[in-house]
């Protein structure tokens, strides 16, 4: 997904009299016969700062990201979009906020909104339609964060002069380079390059490459000379979805490198288990579209684990993994897959199928700085940001150490009791692991935190190793 400008959107301009907007291209219309648009209810947005022309201004895009437009505006507008609830008129807003706004300002960013596929409509009924249609009409899930990837490495490479079909056939090779790259840069000065054998799971960032090649190549450099698994299990986080538990996926995923298949006999196993309770699982394998912790694992698995002698990837079944300190692990409102629920259906899967697996937790840390809703900047020299800094890596080695034990109770009830202060988004799937695996040993091979330039998020991420 983009936060740019797609063609047509508004560039904004806060001292315009059309409701801070300054049209590109075709404006949108605003509707006065669809009830939608004159009783507006905004979906969940994420807004960011932006600037225009030397003016600020907002961004709002779509939070779980089945749209990829961006509609910009004023900040002033910011106190208007709470009060789009879909129970007030136009109207009742204008008198409610004041302030010089006007019903034909207000009308300009509700058609701009509706465009986007930012409000509930028709417009968003019909969007929604069409990827469960596309979802549903394929064996595999096309490549997203994957393909953006390669196509970057390969401008890189080719120059801005270079075509598209140009970047689209270079790309492959780019990427499968690039990753060789962060390996040889990840195990440049390892004293163990390699692991003796496949282990039964590790822990891979799912941050994007540029920021967390050094963990990713830090555990998958060292699986090049281990045997081949015959099946990967992924269990990842649900970012954007709407899912409230455990929400699997029936899909193979498709990256510059190829197609890694489904493994429906596992699957097909799993869904026996859990009888008429697969349909719960399942129920919203849709969240998987546009989520990217399982994606960025499988170019490489492609890489580093290759085809077999039929020319066939390794088969894989991906899962998104609910927060287990919510509602001690059962979904979120009771209508979902449970953990455990999904643990003793799938465990007696993997019994039953055979073979060996590898299991892979999808797993990014702490989220902190002002974009996750802090207070402190996370970049910079003033001792507040050292002491804050120094505090969330502090928090990371305490938990980390509790998974480095194999104490995964303990991390569980250490993260619930503190209620997650730094905002691990994947308590769940290294929990799922553990339980999964149940590993003698774990060892955290590398730790890292990146932040972006303007110091206003930091990420931190690790590899890891179960045995």
């Amino acid at each position: 997904m983009s936060d740019t400008t797609p063609p047509g959107s508004p560039v904004p301009d806060p001292n315009a009299a059309n409701g801070g907007f300054q049209p590109s291209g075709e404006t949108p219309k605003f509707n006065p016969e669809a009830r939608h648009q004159s009783r507006p209810r905004l979906r969940a947005v994420r807004g960011f700062g932006a600037q225009f022309q030397g003016k600020p201004a907002i961004g709002l895009a779509d939070a779980r990201q089945l749209s990829d437009k961006v509609v910009f505006t004023a900040p002033a507008f910011a106190q208007v979009l709470p009060l789009m609830d879909g129970q007030r008129s136009l109207d009742e807003i204008v008198s409610q906020v004041g302030k010089g706004l006007t019903v034909e300002m207000l009308q300009t960013l509700v058609a701009q909104l509706d465009d986007a596929c930012l409000l509930e409509g028709p417009g968003f009924d019909a969007l929604v339609a069409k990827i469960h249609a596309d979802f549903d009409a394929s064996d595999t899930l096309p490549p997203g964060s994957t393909a953006t990837v390669a196509e970057a490495l390969a401008q890189q490479e080719l120059g801005e002069e270079s075509t598209e079909e140009q970047r689209a056939e270079a790309a492959p090779g780019a990427l499968a380079r690039a990753l060789d790259k962060f390996i040889a840069m990840s195990l440049e000065k390892a004293e163990d390059p390699a692991l003796d054998e496949l282990p039964k799971a590790i822990i891979a960032p799912h941050i994007d490459y540029f920021r967390g090649w050094m963990n990713y190549g830090a555990i998958y450099g060292r699986m090049r000379v281990v045997d081949r698994p015959d099946r990967i299990v992924i269990l990842g986080t649900n970012h954007f979805g709407s899912g409230t538990g455990v929400v699997a996926c029936d899909k193979g995923y498709e990256t510059p490198l190829g197609v890694s298949p489904a493994d429906q006999t596992l699957i097909a196993a799993v869904r026996r288990r859990l009888g008429e309770g697969a349909e719960r699982l399942f129920k919203d394998r849709f969240d998987h579209e546009r989520e990217h912790s399982i994606e960025l694992q499988i170019p490489w698995i492609q890489h580093v684990f290759g085809k077999d002698d039929a020319g066939r990837q390794v088969p894989v079944f991906g899962a998104l993994v609910h927060d287990p300190t919510v509602n001690s692990g059962h979904s979120y409102d009771g209508k979902g897959t449970g953990l455990d629920e999904f643990l003793d259906a799938l465990e007696g899967a993997l019994e039953e199928v055979g073979g060996r697996t590898l299991i892979i937790s999808s797993a990014d840390l702490s989220h902190v700085g002002p974009a996750f809703g802090d207070q402190q900047p996370v970049m910079g020299d003033a001792p507040e940001i050292k002491q804050f800094q120094q505090k969330v890596l502090g928090h990371d080695r305490e938990l980390l150490s509790l998974v480095e034990q194999n104490k995964v109770d303990d991390l569980l009830t250490n993260m619930a009791w503190q209620q997650n202060p730094t905002r691990w988004c994947s308590v769940g799937n290294i929990v799922a692991t553990m339980r999964l695996a149940k590993p003698g040993r774990v060892r955290i091979l590398n730790y890292a935190a990146a932040a972006d330039p303007q110091g206003q998020g930091m990420v931190s991420h690790c590899a890891a190793v179960m045995s």
